[in-house]
């Protein structure tokens, strides 16, 4: 049997292990998301509060 070159790991070569550690670098909640949600949740606060007051 022979060794794989260096420089090389099996799992680089599945696809699958490839799909699994290019999402694992990404962070679970985009900063732009969590933006985005607190800018909704203020302009719907801004929103009710102008019809009630």
């Amino acid at each position: 049997m022979a060794a794989d070159p260096p420089g090389t790991d099996p799992a680089d070569q599945d696809p699958h292990e490839r799909d699994l550690a290019r999402r694992s670098r990404t962070p679970a909640l985009s900063p732009w998301l969590v933006v985005a949600s607190i800018v909704l949740l203020a302009l719907a606060a801004y929103a009710l509060f102008a019809l009630t007051g």
